[in-house]
């Protein structure tokens, strides 16, 4: 969108009279266009141009002429004087003016009769239909006062005092949306008739104007009460309450109570006023604690959002999320979607105002059949409403810094809505949210250590307030490339449509269809990351010994990070912190995330304990923007020299294992290809070179002691802790053989090493250890049928998994292989005495 000035228009043709309510208006009206460029979307056309707006008025009429005349367009007036009728001006409007002995409603313009009428009789004649939409206070500005909140645009029709008061109130934030044109000739000539034309061109006129204000101000929200007896009176619900009256032997009515209380206790109550209210709170609470909330590829997202059932998919970092992407939605002009929140918000006082900001409410288990049905049906309506969702598929803010692997309920929810009525398209959007520091910080670092998670409760509300003190850098929110669920859903099972017929239909293709949507979304937010300042310096100086670094180190370590994101990028909608180096360590300290340690030959950067490891969820936020690029150095952590197919044997062998981790989007032979880039970079900047005589097949990287050995060590440990964990899970299978472990048992061997393992190698990083880890590797492991359980779910495999197990010498060093199998045996009895006491 484009700010206007409010300098004088120029001459329109305008009677005299209007221009003289036009200047009245004036002062109190700022315009704002979308499209920026209206030439690019209306260029100079030889057919006669007529205005379509919404609602008729005269305010209407002076805010298209004064948009018209400023952006270069023909005015209302000016037009008129080519239309092939006689008209004072080329404005027609869909709702007609109000007349006082008119009993019935005109069901066509008489203005676009006459103009059919003239380009049917006249072959060579056609008009330009050029629908705009004008919003009157759709997002005013902080200064403007709480009393305009009332007056701001609605899907009201509004009558003239109330519309002037808005005029004065929010003129200032006017949106002018112009749409592209479209001919008569070819909408409604071509029917039998004039009459039937024109009712045509006008139901699709109508049907766009609202669609965009959907867009604009959100879908028309009906009042509480009368969508919760749409879902209890829903034949889903309805079965789900005779079913539970049989089972509970109680009447009938008590179960549709029951049901009712169900929906009462789920159904959010948006309200225009609360949310235009927390627009004006939140941005000076954004002022306060951030410096800057910073967004990319909306753009990309506004062309989405028109005639789609947005859903969107945020990445859950931090509490604040369920706040700043409906706040910059709103301010950018989104509606606010209604928005998934755990039922353990529902506080009193709270919950009332979370409702009534677009909240609603699940409870954490959905085992109770009715419940779940109830909910579901709650979506269902929702959807079929045209209302935009956000919910958080991973289940729980991640306390590592790293994705978390997707929670199927509400997708699945979500994708038995639409086979209901797939009549509008559903499209996922994924969303990045990058913080420099995080108001939990403290409390992850003790979670992961051991402690309980602390319940929300209005007295952690009110300790939380302290950190409103403090500032949390700047948030950068980054949105990814959407995903249609129609086309997925072709894909994934193309006789998806069968089970339409069904309301209650749960596909056997269903959970497959959920399960890989979920890894799509979780691939294309880490394709939209924000490598900001305190990522890149948590990446580099926790990856040294003594998470300490020369200054000059630390410059050349960030440059070579940089270049390398920008060289071989990751994705197109992955962006990277525009500071120098220098101005990156400086960043860190005034953050204080570093500290400065003077020295006569060169400063030292280093971390203290405690930030190190809240620093680590920076660092992991990031991680696998640099997974192929820290996997070519691990080749060369402990060799001076490998072969180049050994570096990209050894990738597939591994790559299964990150890309289920580090949700990376490439193909085994895609990773292939970007080792092949990335060794090439690393050549270039004299990282790698080639042996003589081997025809590029053998490279080597510089003495231990240069600094080209150093760039690589400190890059490798991006992933070094991965390696590590699955070579404890491997050594640990080995070690106890086959029919030995179940799954759940090497789990808890794997998690008891790798922290035994972190206390006697000084690892402060909290993911080295997490269970769910190595639950994933797991996982992965028995899909890549590497093991498999027998009768009695032990753990089976064959010999190869020891030529794996030794594979492992070319990456690890001596010291970690010799330190994890001199802990495996200690675990094996650790477990057994685990089991003793589980048994008494």
């Amino acid at each position: 969108m484009n700010d206007i000035s409010p300098a004088a228009p120029a001459a329109s043709g305008a009677p005299a009279g209007f221009r003289w309510f036009g200047a009245l208006l004036r002062p109190w009206i700022r315009l704002r266009r979308v499209p920026e460029d209206v030439h690019a979307l209306l260029p100079d056309d030889d057919r006669p141009t007529v205005y379509v707006i919404e609602r008729h008025g005269l305010s209407d009429a002076l805010i298209l002429e004064r948009a018209c005349v400023e952006a270069g367009l023909p005015s209302p007036w000016a037009a008129a004087d080519r239309l092939p009728i006689k008209r004072r001006h080329a404005i027609v409007s869909l709702s007609p003016r109000p007349r006082l002995f008119r009993r019935t409603r005109p069901t066509r313009s008489e203005t676009l009769s006459h103009l059919a009428d003239a380009v049917r009789a006249h072959a060579e004649l056609d008009v330009r239909i050029v629908p705009v939409s004008i919003f009157v206070g759709r997002a005013p500005a902080r200064e403007s006062g709480w009393f305009s909140v009332l007056f701001s645009e609605n899907w009201v029709v509004v009558g003239r005092f109330r519309r002037l008061l808005a005029l004065l109130l929010n003129g200032r934030d006017t949106v002018v949306q112009f749409a592209a044109p479209v001919s008569l000739r070819e909408l409604a000539v071509p029917e039998a008739d004039s009459e039937r034309g024109v009712r045509k061109l006008q139901r699709i006129l109508r049907v766009h104007f609202r669609r965009i204000r959907a867009a604009v101000i959100g879908p028309d929200l009906s009042h509480r009460r009368t969508l919760i007896d749409s879902v209890v009176n829903a034949a889903p619900v309805q079965q789900a309450i005779d079913a539970n009256a049989n089972k509970e032997g109680i009447p009938r009515d008590k179960a549709t109570a029951k049901a009712r209380g169900f929906a009462w206790e789920i159904a959010a109550d948006q309200s225009h006023l609360v949310v235009r209210s927390a627009s004006f709170l939140l941005t000076a609470l954004w002022e306060k604690i951030y410096r800057g909330i910073r967004m990319n590829h909306f753009d990309k997202l506004r062309e989405v959002v028109p005639g789609h059932e947005v859903i969107f998919v945020p990445c859950h970092r931090s509490t604040t999320d369920d706040a700043v992407l409906p706040y910059l939605l709103y301010r950018n002009g989104l509606p606010v979607p209604h928005i998934a929140a755990g039922v353990n918000l529902n506080l009193p006082l709270i919950g009332p105002i979370l409702r009534r900001g677009g909240a609603f409410f699940l409870r954490r288990s959905f085992s109770d059949p009715f419940y779940s049905t109830v909910f579901r049906e709650y979506m269902s309506q929702l959807i079929s409403r045209g209302i935009s969702l956000m919910y958080f598929i991973e289940g729980g803010r991640s306390r590592t810094g790293r994705m978390l692997d997707s929670r199927g309920g509400l997708l699945s929810m979500t994708l038995r809505s639409f086979l209901r009525q797939p009549d509008r398209p559903v499209v996922f959007q994924p969303v990045y949210i990058g913080y420099e520091k995080i108001m939990e910080g403290e409390s992850y670092a003790g979670e992961l250590s051991g402690k309980p998670k602390e319940k929300e409760s209005w007295g952690g509300l009110i300790r939380s307030l302290g950190a409103l003190r403090r500032n949390y850098g700047a948030v950068t929110v980054n949105f990814g490339e959407a995903l249609f669920l129609t086309p997925l859903l072709d894909e994934i099972a193309p006789d998806w449509r069968e089970a339409t017929a069904d309301p209650e239909a749960k596909p056997q293709w269903l959970k497959s269809a959920v399960d890989s949507l979920g890894e799509r979304i979780l691939v294309n937010i880490n394709r939209a990351a924000h490598a900001n300042p305190i990522n890149l310096l948590a990446l580099t100086i926790l990856a040294t010994p003594k998470h300490a670094i020369a200054e000059a180190d630390l410059v050349a370590q960030l440059d070579l990070c940089k270049a390398l994101l920008t060289d071989v990028p990751y994705s197109d909608r992955v962006t990277v912190a525009t500071l120098s180096a220098p101005e990156i360590i400086a960043y860190g300290e005034q953050m204080q995330w570093i500290r400065r340690v003077a020295h006569p030959l060169g400063d030292v950067l280093t971390v203290d304990e405690k930030p190190g490891i809240l620093l680590s969820y920076f660092g992991n936020n990031i991680a696998h923007l640099f997974a192929t690029a820290s996997w070519v150095a691990c080749c060369f952590n402990n060799n001076r020299r490998l072969a180049r197919a050994s570096i990209l044997r050894l990738g597939r062998l591994v790559y299964p294992f990150i890309q289920s981790e580090l949700f990376l989007p490439w193909s085994e032979a895609e990773f292939g290809e970007r080792i092949q880039a990335t060794i090439e970079f690393f050549q270039a900047r004299g990282l790698l070179s080639t042996v003589e005589g081997t025809d590029g097949r053998i490279l080597e990287r510089g003495p231990g002691q240069s600094n080209s050995a150093f760039r690589l060590r400190v890059l490798a440990q991006t992933l070094m802790p991965a390696i590590e964990r699955y070579y404890i899970g491997l050594a640990l299978l080995v070690k106890n053989g086959p029919h030995a472990l179940s799954a759940g048992e090497l789990e808890t061997l794997c998690h008891q090493t790798a922290q035994r393992l972190s206390l006697l190698h000084e690892m402060n990083a909290p993911e080295f250890f997490d269970k769910a880890l190595f639950r994933g590797f797991i996982q992965k492991l028995r899909e890549r049928r590497v093991v498999s359980a027998d009768g009695d779910g032990k753990l089976v495999f064959d010999a190869g998994l020891e030529t794996v197990t030794k594979d492992a010498r070319v990456i690890l060093s001596r010291e970690i292989r010799h330190g994890i199998l001199k802990l495996t045996p200690e675990a094996k009895a650790e477990l057994g005495r685990v089991d003793d006491g589980d048994g008494e």
